[in-house]
């Protein structure tokens, strides 16, 4: 029986960082108990958690999922690169990422998978995400800007910040093949992985998935967007909604991607955009609506890091300290 599950569906191995956040990585390996798809594997990535996770973990799920334990926190990238190149030794199919502070349907994996085997171009699928506990859509699908060095969001981001997500009418039920789906439920096919390599861990976190999905554009895969498949997310919990954490990482990794991907004609559009305007609009919201000044601190060093290319992390908002 299990040769035979084997053969009809893939292996899939699924992925979840745990930092500090023992509550809802509970519940979310809990809704997995529900999901339909047979032939999966749990792991759990703990990234240098203060407390006692992941003893908690193993003796909430025992066998059912598998703990690494992390010394120290290496952001989302390295610890998802940890249970990736450990999936890939075990020969998995598929490697799912799956933010710890999510709860899946039922079908969701079934779901992707089908998408994922439809198309042997696909290397990248991508779920529907909605507001923790409702029926209003989070994210969907995004594209990428390089004249402005923005990725874009469906549904607009500026929708997520200051008012509720639409309703789930139907509006967003076509699959599609898209820029890049969002880091919270990924499935990768591990061919991509082993053509084009892990997650750079440089991003320590944020916009890691636009680049990923970039890079695997690049080398001719395909990034799906699958509407069937539905995950339920705590918006801003791992990293705040406006905090110096996502002011800082966000700024950076957005120059650090332009460097990456983006023309020479691009990068210089990028330049007179952000340094003309989007700059003092941000300190200006920063300060007036938000009145955080401490913020517009964390948006220089952003800056700082970024067009210098420095790998060191401004120490005052680094998630461990």
């Amino acid at each position: 029986m299990n040769n035979y599950i084997s053969a009809k569906y893939p292996v899939v191995e699924i992925i979840i960082v745990n930092w500090n956040g023992l509550p809802d990585t509970i519940e979310c390996i809990a809704s997995m108990k529900k999901i339909t798809y047979p032939n999966y594997k749990i792991t759990v990535v703990d990234n240098g958690s203060a407390g006692n996770d992941s003893a908690m973990l193993e003796q909430e799920f025992g066998d059912y999922i598998d703990v690494i334990k992390s010394t120290r926190n290496l952001g989302f990238t390295g610890g998802c690169n940890i249970g990736i190149r450990q999936a890939l030794d075990k020969g998995s199919d598929y490697v799912l990422l799956l933010n710890n502070d999510t709860v899946v349907a039922s079908d969701f994996l079934s779901e992707m998978i089908k998408a994922a085997e439809s198309d042997k171009e696909v290397g990248i699928a991508g779920a529907k995400i909605y507001n923790y506990g409702t029926n209003q859509i989070q994210f969907v699908w995004g594209g990428i800007d390089f004249y402005r060095g923005q990725p874009t969001y469906t549904p607009k981001y500026v929708i997520e910040r200051f008012r509720e997500g639409p309703i789930d009418k139907g509006q967003y039920d076509d699959l599609k093949y898209v820029d890049w789906a969002s880091g919270c439920s990924l499935l990768i096919k591990s061919d991509l992985i082993k053509t084009i390599g892990v997650l750079d861990e440089t991003f320590f976190a944020l916009l890691e998935e636009v680049e990923y999905c970039t890079r695997a554009r690049k080398s001719g895969y395909k990034v799906v967007y699958v509407p069937a498949a539905k995950v339920w997310h705590k918006w801003g919990k791992s990293t705040g909604v406006v905090s110096g954490f996502t002011v800082y990482y966000g700024t950076r990794n957005r120059f650090w991607l332009m460097k990456k991907y983006a023309s020479k004609w691009q990068h210089c559009c990028f330049n007179i955009y952000f340094f003309g305007l989007y700059t003092w609009f941000a300190v200006a919201y920063y300060m007036l609506f938000a009145r955080n000044p401490r913020i517009v601190i964390d948006l220089f060093h952003g800056i700082r890091d970024g067009v210098a290319g420095s790998n060191i992390y401004a120490p005052e908002i680094l998630p461990d300290q």
